[in-house]
Formats: C-alpha cells, structure tokens, sequence
C-alpha cells in the first residue's frame, strides 16, 4: 500500500542557534550596530555574554542556547507560566538588552507584540525552574539538564500577572 501526502511535511526547528539566526532579517533598529560586524546574531550574542561575564565560549553557548529556547518557549506559549534560573537569566538578560535583538525576536516569535520584562524583587522558590525544564522539553527543546538543575528551585522573580510579560 503507498500512502502519499496531501501537501508537504515541514519541520520547524528547535535547534536555539537556528531561530535566533533566523530572526536577522527582521533586524529593524541600529543595523550599522547589529549587522555591520559581519557575525551572526548568535555570534554576536555570544561575544557580548564573553565581553561582560567571566566564563569560556562553551559556556556562554549553552547559557544563550538555552535562554533562547526559554525564551521562544515563553513567546510561543503565554499561556504557560515559565520561569529561569539565575545562570540562564544571564543569557535572557543579554537578549532582552540587546533590543534591537529582542524587537526581532517579539516579531518573530510573539507575533509582533512586544515581551516585557517585569520582575519581582524576590526570586522564586517553587520548583518553577524544573518545572520550565519539563515543558520545554515537551515542546522538542533539547535543554542543557544540568544548567537547569543548578538552580533548581531558586528561580527568576517573574511576574505571571503582568500581560505577555517574562
């Protein structure tokens, strides 16, 4: 028996370095800042992580690899309260700041309204962070197991009751 489909199969990517190279073209604000250097944006990323934190290349990749998939994650599933650690965060920090980054990434990954950034003073205690691990692997992120159990339950302070706010 042959079987044949209707209309193609795509697959849409997980892989962190993937969707945010992906979000290039929709670099709108400062290009001459952004584009000029020739880089990607995930190398880009990962030499401003290099620049103002103390850590070897190999772990600023894992820290934006798996801030981008929270981040996605987050964009593509509001209605899922996530939160990160405090290793991770760095890597959402960095995107957050780089904000002509960050605008492409809400126009690409959260249909083009932008995601605030509105923490809580006091981190989270609550098991959170796994919890956020569990769901993005349920999504087809393949995380960093160990950059999310470091960090276990002291979580990020977000706030879920802001709207479409990490």
């Amino acid at each position: 028996m042959t079987t044949t489909l209707d209309r193609p199969v795509t697959t849409r990517t997980r892989d962190p370095k993937e969707l945010l190279n992906a979000v290039q073209p929709r670099i709108q604000h400062l290009t001459i800042n952004v584009l000029d250097g020739g880089m990607t944006l995930w190398d880009r990323e990962v030499a401003l992580l290099l620049r103002d934190h103390t850590m070897v290349r190999d772990m600023a990749e894992r820290i934006l690899g798996n801030a981008v998939m929270y981040t996605v994650g987050c964009m593509e599933h509001p209605e899922v309260h996530l939160g990160v650690g405090k290793l991770v965060d760095i890597g959402v920090h960095q995107l957050i700041l780089d904000t002509p980054v960050w605008w492409a990434l809400c126009d690409a990954y959260n249909q083009g309204r932008y995601k605030h950034h509105a923490p809580f003073i006091e981190r989270r205690r609550d098991g959170l962070c796994l919890r956020t691990a569990d769901f993005l692997k349920s999504i087809g992120f393949d995380i960093d197991e160990e950059l999310w159990a470091i960090d276990g339950t002291d979580c990020s302070p977000c706030d879920n009751k802001v709207p479409d706010s990490h």
